[in-house]
């Protein structure tokens, strides 16, 4: 009877073991100097303000996948850095919306302070530049990583 449990335990244990690590989980990996952390939202909101405008400036991203799709941005006024491409949307709401739709193999930003770079999501908002050292870089990136990797908040 007890070789019989042993065999079950094991079973049970390798299946387990064969999930953590075969199983991938779609997710956005946030990294900076040498910290990072996981996000399973499939869209989010990054927002800043322009550095010469001086007005909120909103990118919408869309995981799909291990891609990043640029969905659309919206902004105060044309000026500096404002995109050459796109369909813009009629809107009231005192901004500028233009439908993108791009593909991102990653975002690079330089987070600041003074800027304000903070990440909106669903019915949460993570202000990077509270906790990030000013004029650091923060990479964004879509994935799939080992469910244990995502479990134990494992970096690459």
């Amino acid at each position: 009877m007890n070789s019989k449990r042993f065999v079950m335990g094991s079973t049970v244990l390798l299946i387990v073991l064969l999930v953590l690590l075969l199983v991938k989980v779609p997710v956005l990996q946030v990294s900076f100097k040498e910290d990072s952390f996981f996000l399973t939202e499939e869209t989010f909101e990054l927002g800043w303000i322009h550095s010469v405008e001086k007005e909120p400036w909103f990118e919408t991203y869309e995981r799909r996948d291990d891609s990043l799709f640029l969905l659309s941005t919206r902004f105060k006024t044309f000026g500096a850095g404002t995109p050459s491409t796109g369909e813009i949307i009629p809107s009231k709401d005192g901004f500028v919306h233009m439908k993108i739709n791009q593909k991102m193999e990653n975002l690079q930003l330089s987070v600041s302070e003074n800027v304000q770079t903070t990440l909106y999501l669903e019915g949460r908002t993570i202000p990077l530049y509270t906790f990030i050292e000013d004029y650091e870089t923060v990479e964004i990136k879509a994935e799939k990583i080992p469910l244990l990797q995502y479990l134990r908040g494992e970096k690459k």
